[in-house]
């Protein structure tokens, strides 16, 4: 009997194991997709972009301006933005259930648009949906 409490003890351990590695690498796919992401925009792949992004997406900006999925890609097509620049970092997840992430961090931008230079940093949550 005394075998019991340390088997149970040792079971729940190794789910604990599995359910963290569960965890790391569906965070792991998520940071992924934020690079892969970041990645489209910088060489300006509006079909890799239409890719990532969802129908409703929506951005409001710093000064509370809205755009949406077509203005990406439209951008991304006109050559209207050109980044030399286009990274996120400082990115921490959050994963809800089996098929929601929070992600914050932040992104550095360089490039042009609309033919003015801009190098910044912005803040920004996603949310990735499976």
């Amino acid at each position: 009997m005394k075998l019991l409490p340390g088997l149970l003890i040792a079971s729940f351990m190794s789910a604990a194991t599995i359910f963290a590695q569960t965890a790391a690498e569906e965070t792991t796919a998520v940071l992924q997709a934020e690079r892969d992401g970041c990645t489209a925009y910088l060489n300006g792949e509006a079909e890799k972009i239409a890719n990532f992004l969802t129908e409703d997406y929506t951005l409001t900006n710093s000064k509370g301006e809205i755009s949406g999925r077509a203005d990406d890609i439209a951008d991304a097509t006109s050559g209207k933005v050109h980044y030399t620049e286009f990274e996120n970092y400082d990115m921490k997840v959050r994963l809800y259930g089996d098929s929601t992430a929070v992600v914050t961090g932040r992104t550095k931008l360089k490039g042009v648009y609309n033919g003015k230079t801009i190098n910044k940093v912005v803040q920004f949550t996603d949310t990735l949906v499976k």
